[in-house]
C-alpha cells in the first residue's frame, strides 16, 4: 500500500458513512507512538466516541513496511516522556484504548502491513481486526528485556495458554494466517484490500442499534475475564436496551420492512 494521499498530519480522518477511518501516518518510523501521534489519537477516539454520527472506527497504519512500530524507541531513549500528549481526556481516552479497557464506539484494527510490540497490542486492543496476508505479528519484547506491558502479557484471555506463553516467551514472530488459526484476527487478505475489508465489517456493525452495539461490547468484553461483573452489567443494561426508543423503533423497522432509524436512546 504506497498510494495513500500524502499529509503533513501524524493521524489521518476519513469519515466513511459511520465509519470514522484514523491512519496513523508517520512512515518514516514505522508508524511508532511518540507522545503527539498518541494525543491524536485520544482526542480521535473522544470525538468519536461523543459524535452521534459516529458508530464505529477503523484504524489502520501508512505504508507497506509497519502497521505500528509500538512506542518510538528513538524519541524515548533521547528523554521522551513515553506518555501521551494532549489534554487529561485526550490522555484518558488513549491510556483506556491502549490499556484494554476499550472505549464505547466498536474499533476495527486494519493492519496492512507487519504489528509488533506495542503495534501488536494495539490492534489486539481493537474488538476486531482485519490483517495484511503479509504481515507478520508477535511481541518481541522480551528480546530486549522488556515485557509487552500493553496487555501483551496478558494474552492467555484470549489463546490458549501454551500459546500465550510461546509468543510472549520467545519473542518469535507469527504469520497473519497463523494469528487467523488460533483466534487472534478476524480476517486476512492482501495487503491492498485491508482497509476497505475493514471498513465493510465496521459499516455492517454501524449498521445496528448503538445502545445496543454499547451494551453488548461491554458485557462481552468484560465476561472474557470477570463474568461476575459481566452478569451484574449485563443486568443493569438489560431494562436500558430493552425499554429503549431503538429496541421498539427496531420492533417496528421489522413490522414495515424498512430501514430502522436509530436515535442511540
Amino acid at each position: 500500500m504506497t498510494d495513500e494521499p500524502e499529509s503533513t498530519s501524524i493521524l489521518v480522518r476519513e469519515q466513511r458513512g459511520n465509519v470514522l477511518v484514523l491512519r496513523l501516518n508517520r512512515p518514516e518510523a514505522r508508524n511508532a507512538f511518540n507522545p503527539a501521534l498518541m494525543g491524536e489519537l485520544g482526542t480521535a477516539l473522544a470525538e468519536a466516541e461523543s459524535a452521534p454520527d459516529i458508530r464505529a472506527v477503523v484504524l489502520t497504519g501508512t505504508g507497506d513496511r509497519s502497521f505500528c512500530a509500538g512506542m518510538d524507541l528513538r524519541e524515548f531513549s533521547e528523554g521522551g516522556s513515553g506518555g501521551p500528549a494532549g489534554t487529561a481526556e485526550d490522555q484518558a481516552t488513549f491510556t483506556r484504548f491502549f490499556g484494554g479497557e476499550g472505549i464505547d464506539v466498536p474499533v476495527v484494527g486494519a493492519a496492512q502491513a507487519t504489528a509488533v510490540a506495542g503495534g501488536f497490542e494495539l490492534l489486539l486492543n481493537c474488538d476486531l481486526a482485519v490483517v495484511s496476508e503479509e504481515a507478520k505479528l508477535g511481541l518481541p519484547e522480551v528480546k530486549r528485556a522488556l515485557f509487552a506491558a500493553g496487555g501483551g502479557v496478558f494474552l492467555s484471555n484470549r489463546i490458549p495458554l501454551a500459546l500465550a506463553l510461546e509468543l510472549t516467551l520467545t519473542g518469535e514472530y507469527i504469520s497473519a494466517q497463523r494469528a487467523y488459526e488460533i483466534g487472534l484476527v478476524n480476517r486476512v487478505v492482501p495487503a491492498a484490500d485491508v482497509v476497505d475489508a475493514a471498513v465493510e465489517l465496521a459499516a455492517a456493525i454501524a449498521r445496528n442499534g448503538p445502545l445496543a452495539l454499547r451494551a453488548t461490547k461491554e458485557v462481552v468484553r468484560l465476561a472474557a475475564t470477570d463474568m461476575v461483573a459481566a452478569r451484574e452489567r449485563f443486568g443493569e443494561w438489560m431494562p436500558k436496551v430493552f425499554g429503549s426508543q431503538d429496541a421498539q423503533e427496531g420492533a417496528m423497522a421489522f413490522v414495515e420492512k424498512r430501514d430502522p432509524v436509530w436515535k442511540g436512546q
